[in-house]
């Protein structure tokens, strides 16, 4: 009976809350399909840490501190910054940069499309949030979950629970976020816009290179970017250089398995029903989706400015896949290109743009990091 009372003493409406969202998690994984590697290990973990009395988070005991695995995970891998590093090496792994070495005007979306990040954290301020909240809030415009995870434990880690779930849930949702507003802000024609392939052969020579290029230029733009590049470009290096193949199968797959399923845990820690039901809570995932949007009308915008000076136009679309959500949005837009035009292939030219997304959104990581640590 005690033991009863203990428990209903410290549960509330909140934890209900919790197990709710929880299981709402896990329904979008097995379901939906969306992020099912990470959304379920964080929904089943949100569960377990909003149990009364749980032993899988830290708690004081009549003056005893009893350490909780999940709390120790946290510890380990998310406050140390380790865990989303390691995504960085995988990610990097998975990544062709062949599209956009044939074709470097990409480059241009990947920059233009991370503006909302830093447009929403003007948004973030107006709240009254402070800077370093409103950064890790804008990053959600990243579109690229480890980057979200990295910035926000350094500076907002109360937020990490939201954040992270809506940056991951965004992601997995653009096929419904990003096809609205681009019919929005183009016409029929431009969406019939076709492109013509680039010839330019990239060379292995080319491929090994470009990721030690890329890390020493932004070492030297934003040296508290090289953590974040220089993991995403080492596990790009161990990919390209052809004579690592095991390891990079390693990093694709079992690395990256593993991880993303202990990260998903780890965040699990952070959704506690204190920290996470409460109405900032809702401010910060509403803010979230409306950074992807603005990532993906600033995308557009940069190619139709674009198209004022080049003689061979670009298809407007290409410009919202600059977003780092590879390959979800370069996939959206060839289905939206071939369903205005079923002989337009568009796949290439938005994979590029979509790869240089990802090192956009660790640049604009990286910014924020040398701007306000």
């Amino acid at each position: 009976m005690d033991w009863y009372e203990s428990v209903m003493a410290v549960f509330t409406y909140r934890h209900f809350i919790m197990m709710l969202i929880g299981a709402g998690l896990i329904w979008l994984a097995v379901e939906k399909k969306y992020e099912p590697n990470l959304l379920l290990p964080m929904g089943f973990g949100t569960i377990l840490v909003n149990i009364p009395l749980s032993s899988a988070i830290t708690r004081v005991t009549e003056g005893v501190v009893q350490e909780g695995a999940l709390s120790l995970l946290f510890d380990i891998g998310i406050a140390t910054e380790l865990f989303p590093l390691l995504i960085f090496i995988a990610v990097g792994a998975m990544i062709d940069f062949t599209p956009l070495l044939s074709n470097p005007v990409m480059f241009t979306f990947g920059l233009a499309a991370q503006a909302g990040i830093f447009l929403t954290m003007g948004l973030a301020l107006f709240f009254g949030f402070d800077i370093k909240e409103a950064a890790s809030i804008g990053i959600i415009g990243a579109a690229d979950g480890p980057t979200s995870i990295y910035v926000s434990a350094r500076f907002a880690p109360h937020l990490l629970g939201p954040i992270s779930v809506a940056a991951y849930t965004y992601m997995a949702i653009v096929p419904l976020i990003q096809p609205p507003v681009i019919r929005l802000l183009t016409t029929v024609n431009e969406r019939k816009i076709r492109m013509r392939y680039a010839s330019r052969p990239v060379s292995r020579r080319t491929k090994i290179l470009f990721p030690i290029v890329v890390t020493l230029v932004a070492g030297v733009v934003a040296p508290a970017s090289v953590s974040l590049i220089g993991f995403l470009m080492f596990g790009n290096l161990v990919r390209e250089c052809g004579v690592l193949d095991r390891l990079s199968h390693a990093a694709q797959n079992e690395l990256a398995n593993l991880v993303t399923l202990l990260l998903g845990l780890s965040l699990s820690a952070t959704m506690t029903a204190d920290r996470f039901v409460q109405p900032a809570t809702l401010l910060v995932i509403g803010m979230g989706l409306v950074a992807f949007i603005l990532d993906t009308v600033a995308g557009v915008v940069a190619a139709k400015v674009l198209n004022l000076f080049l003689k061979n136009k670009i298809n407007p679309m290409v410009g919202a896949a600059g977003i780092s959500a590879f390959p979800m949005s370069a996939r959206v837009i060839q289905r939206m290109g071939q369903q205005e035009d079923p002989q337009n292939f568009l796949l290439m030219h938005a994979v590029g743009a979509n790869v240089a997304g990802q090192i956009g959104s660790v640049l604009a990581g990286g910014v924020l990091l040398a701007w306000l640590a």
